[in-house]
Parts: C-alpha cells; sequence; structure tokens
C-alpha cells in the first residue's frame, strides 16, 4: 500500500478485507514461522493474492502489521493487569501473557534471526520495541516498590528470559514446559526471603 492509500480511510469491504488477511496471517505466522504462504494466507482470508498484495506489497509489510497489533494487544494487557491487580501479581500476570505470547509465536523468533531479509525487523520497529519495554519497566518498577521484586531486576532482563524460554521450548511444542520454566524463573525474580 503506497504512503498516500495509508493515510486516506480505507473503504469498509476493504477495511474488512484487511482485517481478514491480517488475521489469518497472524495464525499463519504463529503456525508456520515467516515462511508461511502468502496465498494460503489469502485463501484463508477469502481474499484473491492480487488483495492480499495490495495492502501488503511485501511480506515484510505484513509482518510488521501483525508484530504491532501482537505488541499493542501486549501492552494493553500490561494497563489491565496495573489497573486490576496488585503491583506484583500484574507483573507476574503480564509475565503469562508475555509468555503466552511466545509460545503462540513459536518459531517465528527464529524464523527472523535465520531469515536475512527479515532479520533486522525488530530492529527497525524501535517503537515497538520501546512501547513493550515501558510496559515491563512500569510493571516491574511497581513490583519492585510493592517489594515483590528484586531490587536489581531489570525490564530488559524479564523480556530476554521470556525470549530465550520460547527460543528453547519452541522445537518441542510444549506450552507446559514453557510455563514450568517461566515459574522457575519468576522464583529468581522474589526478594530473598
Amino acid at each position: 500500500m503506497t504512503e498516500s492509500a495509508r493515510q486516506r480511510p480505507l473503504r469498509v469491504d476493504a477495511r474488512r478485507n484487511y482485517e481478514r488477511i491480517v488475521a489469518a496471517a497472524q495464525e499463519m505466522f504463529a503456525a508456520d514461522g515467516v515462511g508461511a504462504s502468502l496465498e494460503e494466507i489469502a485463501r484463508r482470508a477469502g481474499v484473491g493474492s492480487a488483495t492480499l498484495h495490495r495492502h501488503f506489497p511485501s511480506r515484510r509489510s505484513l509482518l510488521e502489521v501483525v508484530f504491532h497489533d501482537r505488541v499493542e494487544a501486549l501492552c494493553s494487557r500490561a494497563r489491565e493487569h496495573a489497573a486490576h491487580s496488585s503491583p506484583g501479581d500484574a507483573l507476574l500476570a503480564w509475565l503469562r501473557d508475555l509468555n503466552t505470547y511466545a509460545a503462540a509465536s513459536r518459531g517465528l523468533a527464529a524464523s527472523l534471526l535465520h531469515d536475512g531479509r527479515d532479520a533486522d525487523l525488530l530492529h527497525h520497529n524501535e517503537s515497538c520495541r520501546a512501547a513493550i519495554t515501558a510496559a515491563a519497566a512500569e510493571l516491574l518498577h511497581r513490583a519492585q516498590q510493592a517489594g515483590t521484586v528484586r531490587p536489581d531486576v531489570r525490564a530488559e532482563d524479564l523480556l530476554a528470559l521470556v525470549n530465550a524460554i520460547s527460543l528453547v521450548t519452541e522445537q518441542h511444542d510444549d506450552d507446559a514446559q514453557a510455563n514450568r520454566l517461566l515459574d522457575i524463573a519468576i522464583d529468581g525474580i522474589r526478594p530473598s526471603r
């Protein structure tokens, strides 16, 4: 989609197609990684290949939208947890959300690291990286102020732990193991008794 086309509001049918493409892409990228067939994404969305390419001229443009939408949802969940839970519980619930997201995206991180064209997706999307780090930092700060998390833990440490758990468990397709590993990590960030 050209820059001027992005600035114009989409017609109702075009908006619906766009949303169906993004939803299908989220499912396919989670299942098959970034190499998922664009034609299969179009088929699952109920649109033609030309419609997909009109909205997303490259695989990368579709990946960026999917990644951005997921980051926005995670940041929204962080705000919800902060509003409705104690500081320690909010952080732990959000880390579980992040772990679930990472498990659902199994293979995506490795695909991004090994595909030369898309390996810098996270680096080019600094606003997403900043948003997720800020969400983690805010929850962490509140939990540290409440004394439920060690003072030496950093937001980047928590994000690296969840990412590492995702990378270690992605070949096993074992969400239970990912959750056990997160529980071990959570025990490690609690203050000593």
